[in-house]
């Protein structure tokens, strides 16, 4: 497969995966139980979330086609899906649930997944595409900080 039919093909898997957890928020960040919490002063507004989201899986999708590219092995497609279920789930957990624990324990494995993308695969091949894994974990640790302030001072 050519790096662009794989692009496309993460592009879509990732975008669906933000779709399908969107979906799965069920109103969350507008609900009233959101909006009632006592939530981390840096807390940015709404709006940094969907231009967040939608760098950090471009920049994810084009870094997963060069990765795949060098490197195609069942525990990369495995580690790849607990990604994508990882992501998903939170918006159910948090949002949809209100399991604001679980969901710091979710989000916890994610950030600890993407920091082992960046880690692990780092052949010289692809050691520079790796780089285009630091807006998704910079943006992890601002989550992962969101939903711990939340946890604990709820």
């Amino acid at each position: 497969m050519s790096f662009i039919k794989r692009l496309l093909l993460f592009l879509i898997i990732n975008f669906g995966g933000l779709a399908i957890g969107g979906w799965l928020m069920n109103n969350g960040p507008q609900s009233e139980w959101y909006t009632n919490l006592n939530q981390a002063p840096w807390t940015p507004p709404g709006w940094v979330f969907g231009v967040a989201w939608t760098t950090i899986m471009i920049c994810f999708s084009v870094y997963l086609a060069k990765l795949f590219s060098h490197q195609n092995s069942k525990f990369l497609r495995i580690l790849f899906v607990v990604q994508v279920i990882l992501n998903i789930s939170w918006n159910y957990i948090f949002f949809n649930q209100h399991w604001v624990g679980l969901g710091l324990l979710n989000i916890s494995l994610l950030t600890l997944f993407i920091f082992y993308f960046f880690f692990k695969f780092r052949m010289d091949d692809i050691k520079t595409y790796s780089y285009l894994l630091l807006p998704y974990m910079i943006w992890l640790l601002i989550a992962t900080s969101l939903n711990a302030y939340i946890y604990v001072n709820n």
